[in-house]
């Protein structure tokens, strides 16, 4: 809570009427412009509280035109209108006159952002651009002048772009960033360090045009409008620049990169033609104007919004009461306005918790004004202390927020309630009082016999005796802060403090060095004086001797002292520090974790230290008390950590708990109480058991100003504490005794606890206690405390809430009526289900839907249904019919609650238009014996069954016979049936029963009458118990039997079906039923079946029947004799048997017979299969070579891995062309190897050979084919000795053969002669052709003495070979140009030895060749 003091300036005689003001932008110097049209111009200083500096008077005897002040130094800028411009420099006063630029009136001044360049522009277009050092002082002549013809308006700076984030950058480096280390090293680009100053700036003229200046003083037209230019504002966010003109034209532009510039909206504001305007632009894009209005409009450019704020009658405003100027406090987050009666309304921005800050029109807050005299015109913020500067046109009056002063001590409370004047309150003797001062209060400080006040300037001190309040002393002092004991006043000064008499005397000094600091706080703790210094010191006196004496050395902490008023990296402290004076120690209790520091302990269960840091946990400490009386207890009142930015005038939106500590040299720090503060209080201000002390607010409002309150209200609310709840008017005992047991119960010593408490009879103390457990949350102590209590309700309800602890604490404070804490305890369990019940309970509906709605959906409709009952109760129907409607039970509910307004009840039937509904309406009319009406609504709700039921009951039964078929409701069907039955119209009522499905009563009806064609029909529609009946009617009747066959069979009954149709000899129907018949089916009944099928020639029916009996040889036999093709499906169900059916062998031989048959049927695949089932793998693999597939052959001879069907399949696959398959050859191989047929590889190993040489020629690959095989008959075992050498002879003869021919042909490139002996010689041997084929040797003699040209030696050779191979071609041997040539050189004609070999090879039929017809030529 906070009051605004208005201090007028203290301006000298020769001042005349104020036209301007200017504060600076951090310090507090106020300067002042006033002009006289005889007199000339002044320009003056002033201080935070109106102070005039003489130093610095300006008298000119032209008028100023424009002040701006230096953005750091203390330097303001002078324009004049006779175009001088003057530095004026505070303190010191001196004056620094611009070398003469400008000869019109001045009309810019603008400083760059750190004050190196200062802009000037005048009236005729002329601008200068001057620079000056880090101390503001000037540096020579102007920088830059130009001239652009039209008066200058309006000047900005373009700020530069924000430097390199060190910190940043550093974390980036450590993470591993290459980009962000190189910066930090030489090879990158240099870092820009701070905040840059930007020099580009942009000017505007009278004729609407926009110009920019770049660094360099070079100037371009940027963009032009239409119109004066009013207004240049630089929106950062977007880099655009917002013009507005003098006809409140508002147009965006955005600025490129090179200097360009492109309009990005174009909008009129709002205005009041003729009237003054004053625009505000804040740094978030928010645009103020006030145009002379009772408004002030508003334009959020960022969201492209536009609101209005209005003034509020209701807070004193009056009707018709225009707004003048605009000013704006970023820092405050305030908006002023002043008026023209004299008010300034100010709006602050609030955000509410959980709301959106977007939304900003609902978060502006209009506070009481404050009333000055005349008329105010302008209106100025300034300095770091948000001071506000209101020009009324007479005078300038400075406004400074202070916050209301409060103290509490010894029963006597004061507060603050205007600048100066207190309400005092005695609660020893119920007495209030108002004191009004003659300063503006700065500090109060009571005890129970006098009132002391101070301003900052001058100290009061007034003496309480009975209903009055007497001056008994008043002096100057300069002392900012003042304690009181007995009769002693405590003042301080530069490094020391004053005991002072109530009159002011000075009694004795208490010294401080310079190590020790300054004084700063003092406090006063019983016989104890603390005092604070700015270097982070404490020191503490003891007042009760004659001679103050300092008893407590000087203790440095972290900048805090056992206050919190320090700020740890720009944010307040979150802790709380206590000094022990006769330990020496210090500890603290830290708010941001909700613990004590490291070396306190506190004995507590885990759950309740759990609790205690969710509770305190996130938190800063904003004021804290000792109680006076009782040295344990400690008070703090904590606000979250996320509201440290508010102000105070937000603390109703920010969430305060005051929280109580017990504090013990035993036992450290201990949590005694948490809670919120109650609605409605403003602010702690004292402990004092069994009460809190708070001052209160006043018709809800923040902030106070200095108007005259004629009644004052009680400022000072006392709360009971929550264990003395109902005691606040208890003896010392039993106080004393509550505050033992609660000291205990915390601490966990429960013996002591009770013995505290053992004397105590009174139910309200139980009640207390029981009060405590809830926030201990000691179960067990509080069924001690309802015990004694004598509450059996309450300790039923504890035991019966559930097994989460928290739940029954929950139900424990519900009993004791404390339903806040229950609610939170509920939330912190998360048993939203029984805090809907709670909020049931306790008539809190709309939280209870809201917890239905958002955590306890399963409860929803019940939580709908329940609030429609309560509504309903209350008297709300309407109401209630949409929480009905919202619990889906309106169809019932709504009917009964309307029953007693039938015309309600009829609107609202026909606006639900629901069939249920319809239907309850239509069954209260046909009650009312409105039958027409009756039927219309039991159309509507297509009720059927009631239209049939009322044209019966009418007689109308033609129509409900056409209802009941066009609608085919089985209800209604069946209704009309028993009418017609009770007609006798037997044909109908069957007809209706068949609709019903009602099939037993129509053939009951059909039994009765005769109707057998239509018994059927019927029986096969109904159930089997139905078709029983029928059947057994018409095996009694003796009639139809084959109708009772098939009705025996549908009813699931196939053997009294089979017997029935044996007897009667029908076979079509023993077919039939055949067809059902499966392995569940009696094995009699299926023999039976199978020698009838048989009979008929019906095999394949009769094998099945076989195999459903489980009669395999016997059905197998019968395929065998008729020839019946055994299916896989066929083979499987004779094959797929339990062994309690088949041993294991009688399987096996079955599945054998099975694979012959299949075998003799030419089913290798099948017979494969069940000869492998049957483990006879032999078998299956001649079954599958008889199949010819080969890709199953490898694979059965790969899987079962036997010796015989490696040799088997190795043998099949000898008969395939595994000469053009590599596969098939490598398959062959590797099956004789597995097989470990080494005679049979060997043997395959010499075919190769003989067929690479027979087909190919290749005798190197018929070698290496020999070579294998010698190889394998060497490993094979000696089965016959002697023949396995001869083979092996053989072989090596064959061999060496070969070697000798292919040394020949490869001897025949370097000595074709010595090739030809070796081949010659190779001819002589006896057995060369099983080798070596005579014609190759041959062919290669004639091919060689062709090459030589001895055609005659290579005929006879030709010759030679003829002879010994006649039936041979020699083209086999020969190539065709070696005869070719031979022909051509001998003229040897050999067409018709190719006649012949055509003929043969056409015919197939062996020739010789002859060529004894060309010999006779």
């Amino acid at each position: 809570m906070a009051v605004y003091f208005d201090h007028r300036i203290e301006a000298p005689e020769c001042s005349e009427v104020p036209s301007q003001v200017a504060w600076h932008s951090t310090l507090p110097v106020l300067a002042v412009a006033s002009s006289s049209s005889t007199s000339g111009g002044n320009v003056d200083l002033y201080l935070q509280q109106g102070e005039f500096v003489e130093s610095c008077h300006v008298n000119r005897p032209n008028q100023p035109t424009v002040l701006r002040w230096h953005p750091i130094k203390p330097v303001l800028a002078l324009g004049w209108e006779n175009g001088e411009v003057l530095l004026l420099t505070h303190p010191s006063g001196d004056q620094t006159v611009l070398p003469n630029t400008h000869n019109a009136s001045i009309t810019l001044l603008e400083w760059s952002s750190s004050g190196s360049r200062l802009v000037t522009g005048d009236q005729m277009g002329v601008l200068a651009v001057w620079k000056l050092d880090a101390r503001g002082r000037l540096q020579g002549n102007h920088l830059v002048k130009h001239e652009y013809n039209k008066p200058l308006t309006c000047c900005i700076f373009r700020p530069a772009p924000p430097g390199d984030d060190v910190a940043k950058l550093a974390r980036a480096s450590v993470s591993g960033d290459e980009s962000a280390l190189d910066k930090f090293s030489w090879k990158g680009a240099p870092l820009k360090m701070g905040p840059q100053e930007g020099l580009m700036f942009y000017v505007s003229t009278t004729d609407g045009k926009v110009y920019s200046v770049d660094e360099r003083g070079k100037t371009s037209a940027l963009l032009s409008v239409e119109g004066s230019i009013l207004k240049l504002f630089y929106h950062e966010k977007r880099e655009a620049l917002a013009v507005i003109t003098e006809t409140l034209m508002l147009s965006q532009y955005t600025l490129g990169p090179e200097g360009g510039a492109q309009e990005l909206m174009k909008v009129k504001l709002s205005s009041k033609s003729g009237q003054n305007t004053d625009i505000v632009w804040t740094e978030n894009g928010l645009l103020i104007t006030a145009t002379g209005e009772q408004v002030i409009r508003l334009w959020d450019l960022e969201r492209d919004d536009n609101y209005v704020l209005s003034l509020d009658e209701t807070l004193g405003f009056e009707r018709g009461e225009i707004i003048n100027c605009v000013s704006y406090c970023a820092g405050k987050e305030i908006l002023a306005a002043g008026t023209s009666h004299g008010r300034i309304a100010m709006w602050r921005m609030v955000v509410q918790p959980g709301s959106n800050r977007n939304d900003t029109k609902g978060q502006w807050k209009l506070q009481t004004p404050t009333e000055i005299e005349g008329n105010v015109i302008q209106l100025r913020w300034g300095s770091s202390l948000n001071l506000l500067a209101a020009n009324s046109s007479s005078t300038v009056l400075i406004l400074c927020e202070h916050v209301m002063s409060a103290h509490f001590s010894q029963q006597v409370a004061a507060v603050q309630v205007t600048p100066s004047q207190l309400s005092i309150a005695q609660y020893n003797t119920g007495m209030h009082l108002t004191l009004q001062s003659d300063i503006h209060i700065k500090g109060v400080c009571v005890t129970k016999d006098s009132v002391t006040v101070w301003s900052g300037k001058q100290v009061t001190v007034y003496e309480l005796a009975g209903t009055a309040l007497r001056n008994t002393g008043s002096f100057p002092c300069d002392s900012h802060v003042v304690a009181v004991h007995d009769e002693n006043l405590y003042t301080v000064e530069p490094n020391r403090v004053q005991v002072r008499t109530p009159q002011g005397t000075v009694k004795q000094l208490l010294t401080f060095s310079k190590t020790e600091g300054n004084p700063v706080l003092l406090s006063v703790c019983q016989a104890y004086l603390v005092v604070g210094t700015d270097t982070a010191h404490i020191k503490v006196f003891d007042l009760t001797r004659r001679y103050i004496v300092d008893i407590g050395c000087c203790c440095r902490f972290l900048k805090a002292t056992i206050s919190f008023s320090s700020q740890v990296n720009g944010r307040p402290d979150h802790k709380v520090y206590f000094y022990d004076l006769e330990m020496d120690t210090v500890t603290h209790f830290d708010f941001f974790t909700g613990r004590p520091s490291s070396g306190l302990s506190q004995r507590e269960d885990s759950e309740r230290q759990q609790f205690q840091v969710t509770e305190l946990s996130g938190r800063c400490p904003i004021s804290h008390f000792w109680d006076e009386s009782e040295p344990r207890l400690f008070v703090c009142e904590t606000e979250p950590i996320s509201s440290e930015s508010l102000s105070a005038s937000h603390s109703d939106t920010v969430d305060i708990s005051v929280v109580t500590l017990f504090c013990t040299q035993e036992h450290g720090l201990l949590l005694q109480d948490c809670y919120p503060k109650p609605a409605g209080l403003q602010a702690l201000l004292a402990l004092d058991v069994p009460f809190y002390y708070f001052s209160c607010k006043v018709k809800s409002e923040d902030t106070f100003f200095f108007s005259p309150v004629p009644h004052l209200p009680h400022m000072v609310s006392r709360r009971a504490l929550r264990d003395f709840v109902g005691l606040e008017n208890c003896e010392k005992a039993t106080r004393d005794a509550m505050l033992n047991f609660s000291f205990y119960l915390t601490i966990g010593d429960m013996d002591e606890a009770f013995k505290s408490i053992k004397l105590i009879k009174s139910k309200a103390v139980w009640e207390n206690m029981a009060r405590m457990c809830v926030k201990t949350r000691r179960l067990d102590v509080a069924q001690v405390c309802l015990g004694n209590m004598g509450n059996a309700r309450a300790a039923r309800a504890l035991k019966e809430a559930g097994p989460e602890p928290e739940a029954q604490v929950a139900m424990l404070a519900i009993q004791l009526g404390m339903l806040e804490d229950a609610e939170k305890l509920y939330k912190g369990c998360r048993r939203y289900d029984l805090l809907n019940k709670f909020y049931q309970s306790s008539g809190q509906w709309q939280k209870a839907l809201e917890t239905a709605e958002n955590h306890d959906r399963i409860h929803l409709r019940t939580t709908y249904y329940n609030y429609a009952r309560y509504l309903e109760a209350m008297g709300d129907k309407s109401l209630a019919l949409t929480y009905y409607e919202n619990s889906d039970t309106h169809r019932f509910e709504v009917p009964r609650m309307l029953q007693d307004d039938a015309l309600s009840l009829e609107i609202y039937v026909n606006k639900m238009k629901d069939k249920n509904i319809y239907k309850w309406w239509a069954q209260y009319l046909e009650s009312q014996s409105d039958m027409e009406t009756a039927l219309r609504f039991y159309e509507y709700a297509q009720d059927y069954l009631s239209l049939v039921r009322v044209h019966c009951y009418n007689g109308n039964i033609q129509k409900a016979s056409e209802i009941a078929n066009n609608t085919g409701d089985r209800a209604a069907s069946y209704h009309l049936a028993r009418q017609y039955e009770g007609h006798d119209n037997i044909k109908q009522a069957v007809h209706f029963y068949t609709r019903a499905q009602a099939y037993n009563n129509a053939i009951r009806l059909c039994k009765e009458n005769g109707l057998d064609d239509q018994l059927m029909n019927l029986a096969l529609l109904s159930n089997p118990e139905d078709m029983m009946e029928a059947a057994c009617y018409y095996e009694e009747k003796g009639t139809h039997m084959d109708r009772a066959v098939v009705l025996y069979h549908k009813a699931g009954h196939v053997s009294k079906a089979l017997e029935l149709a044996f007897a009667t000899q029908q076979f079509s129907a023993l077919q039939l039923i055949a067809e059902d018949l499966n392995e569940n089916s009696d094995p009699s009944l299926l023999a039976r079946c199978s020698d009838f099928f048989i009979k008929h020639t019906q095999y394949e029916k009769a094998v099945e029947l076989l195999v459903a009996a489980k009669k395999y040889s016997q059905a197998l036999q019968l395929c065998l004799e008729q020839n019946l093709t055994i299916t896989e499906e066929l083979a499987d169900s004779m094959a797929i048997t339990d062994s309690k059916d088949l041993s294991e062998d009688a399987r096996k031989d079955l599945l054998e017979r099975i694979a012959d048959c299949c075998m003799r049927q030419g089913n290798y695949h099948l017979a494969t299969k069940k000869y492998t089932q049957a483990g006879n793998k032999l078998k299956a693999m001649r079954a599958l070579l008889k199949s010819g597939d080969t890709e199953k052959i490898i694979f059965f001879a790969s899987v079962c891995r036997q010796k015989e069907l490696f040799i088997m399949a190795a043998n099949y696959l000898q008969s395939l062309d595994w000469r053009q398959n590599p596969e098939i050859l490598k398959n062959i191989i590797g099956f004789y190897t597995k097989g470990r047929a080494l005679d049979l590889l060997g043997g395959f190993y010499e075919a190769c050979a003989q067929v690479e040489i027979d087909e190919y020629q290749n005798y190197e690959k018929a070698l290496n084919a020999l070579t294998e095989a010698y190889k394998c008959l060497s490993k094979a075992k000696d089965r016959s000795s002697g023949q396995q050498e001869v083979r092996l002879a053989d072989l090596q003869h064959k061999t060496t053969l070969i070697k000798r021919f292919l040394q020949a042909r490869r001897l025949y490139a370097e000595e074709p002669g010595e090739a030809v002996r070796l081949c010659e010689a190779l001819l002589e041997e006896p057995e060369l052709d099983s080798a070596v084929r005579i014609g190759d040797a041959y062919g290669f003699l004639v091919e060689h003495h062709c090459q030589q040209g001895s055609f005659q030696v290579a005929y006879r050779r030709l010759e030679a070979l003829q002879k010994l191979l006649p039936s041979q071609n020699i083209r086999y041997y020969i190539s065709q140009e070696s005869l070719e040539a031979l022909q051509k050189a001998l003229g040897v004609h050999m067409g018709q030895g190719d006649r012949r070999d055509s003929e043969r090879e056409e015919d197939e039929v062996e020739e010789d060749l002859s060529l004894g017809s060309h010999q006779g030529n």
